[in-house]
C-alpha cells in the first residue's frame, strides 16, 4: 500500500491574543509539490524503514525515521495492533522548511497502518493520536481535503487559558471551518533559502512567550482582511486583490513577528519577489519558505527569483492542489 501527500503553505495564525475566548486559528493553501510518498507492507513484528536510493539527504532521512517511528508506535499502542510494518520512503522533502513535512509524514504513517486494519479515521482523529495539530489544523486540512483551508482554533480553556503553542499547552486538533477550491491556473513561486531555522537564534517556544499575546487590534484587522478581503476576492478569482491581502497579512499579528524575526536574507528575498512583480508575497509558517502569487502575466518572477537566490537555496513553481492525499492499495 502506498500513500502520496501534498505539502502546504501556512499563511498565518489568526488569533494569538485570546481576548475573545479562542486562540490560534489559521489559513493555509495546499500545493501539489513537493510530495511525501510512503510505501508500507506488513511485517512479522516491529517497525523497519528504508529509503529510495534517490533520497540521500541525511537530515531528511533522520527526520523521516523519527516521525515514522513515533507515529507508528503511537497508532499501534493506541489500537493494540499485533503486526509489524515495513516502510519505504519513496519521496520526501527537507524538514523545517516551512512546507509542513512533519505533519504529512506523521499522518501518512498513521493512515497506512489504519488502512491495513480497516479503520477509517480522518486526520483530526489521527492527529490527536500522533500528537499533531495542537496549534494549527492547516496541515491536517491539506492532508484530508486540499485546497484553501481555514481552521477555527481552540477554546482558550482547552489551552489552559494561554495562547502559547502546543508544546507548552497541549490541545486537541482544531476543527476545519472552511475549505475552498483555489484557482489552479494561478501559480506559486516558492523559494526556500538557506537560513537559520531557529528563527534568528530563538526557539519557537521562546518567541511565543516573548511576543504573545499580540495586540488585539492586529487580530481584529487580520480577521477582517481574511474574511472580508482574501476569501471573497479568492472566490471572485481576483488575483491582484488576493495578492494585496497576502501582502497586508505579513504586517499583522503573529505573522509580523514571524517575518521580522527572520534572517535578513529571507526578508530581502520577499522584497525582491515583490519588486519582480509577484501579486502578493508571504512567508509560510516560521519560514524559511516564501511564496509569490503569479499568473501568466508575470511569469518572469520565477526567473528573477532563481537568479536572485542563486546557490543559496532552491526555487520551484507549484499549483494549488484541490484534493488531499492519494492512496493505492
Amino acid at each position: 500500500m502506498i500513500i502520496k501527500t501534498p505539502s502546504r503553505l501556512h499563511m498565518t495564525l489568526i488569533d494569538l491574543n485570546g481576548s475573545y475566548g479562542r486562540a490560534d486559528g489559521g489559513i493555509g493553501l495546499t500545493i501539489n509539490k513537493p510530495n511525501f510518498t510512503l510505501h508500507c507492507e506488513l511485517a512479522e513484528k516491529g517497525i523497519t524503514i528504508d529509503f529510495n536510493e534517490k533520497i540521500d539527504n541525511e537530515e531528511i532521512k533522520n527526520e523521516a525515521v523519527k516521525k515514522i517511528t513515533d507515529s507508528a508506535e503511537r497508532i499501534i499502542n493506541n489500537f493494540n495492533f499485533d503486526e509489524g510494518f515495513h516502510f519505504t520512503v519513496e519521496e520526501a522533502y527537507p524538514p523545517h522548511s516551512g512546507l509542513g513535512s512533519g505533519t504529512q509524514m506523521s499522518l501518512a504513517t498513521a493512515k497506512l497502518i489504519c488502512e491495513f486494519n480497516e479503520i477509517n479515521m480522518d486526520s483530526i482523529g489521527l492527529g490527536a493520536i500522533v500528537g499533531r495539530g495542537g496549534s494549527s489544523g492547516i496541515g491536517m486540512g491539506a492532508f484530508d481535503h486540499g485546497g484553501f483551508v481555514v481552521d477555527g482554533g481552540h477554546d482558550l480553556k482547552d489551552k489552559g487559558g494561554s495562547v502559547l503553542p502546543s508544546s507548552v499547552n497541549p490541545a486537541k486538533p482544531p476543527q476545519l471551518i472552511a475549505r475552498y477550491d483555489f484557482p489552479e491556473k494561478w501559480e506559486l513561486v516558492v523559494a526556500v533559502s538557506k537560513a537559520d531555522t531557529t528563527v534568528t537564534g530563538m526557539r519557537e517556544d521562546d518567541i511565543f512567550g516573548k511576543y504573545c499575546p499580540v495586540p488585539k487590534k492586529d487580530v481584529e484587522q487580520l480577521s477582517h482582511i481574511i474574511f472580508m478581503n482574501l476569501i471573497p476576492f479568492l472566490l471572485e478569482k481576483n488575483i491582484e486583490a488576493v495578492g494585496d491581502a497576502i501582502n497586508n497579512i505579513q504586517n499583522l499579528g503573529f505573522k509580523n513577528v514571524e517575518v521580522t524575526r527572520q534572517a535578513q536574507n529571507v526578508r530581502d528575498l520577499m522584497e525582491n519577489m515583490r519588486e519582480s512583480g509577484a501579486y502578493g508575497v508571504g512567508m509560510s509558517s516560521f519560514g524559511p519558505a516564501v511564496y509569490g502569487l503569479i499568473d501568466k502575466k508575470n511569469q518572469d518572477v520565477y526567473k528573477a527569483t532563481v537568479d536572485y537566490l542563486g546557490d543559496n537555496g532552491f526555487v520551484f513553481k507549484a499549483h494549488a492542489q484541490n484534493h488531499g492525499y492519494e492512496i493505492q492499495k
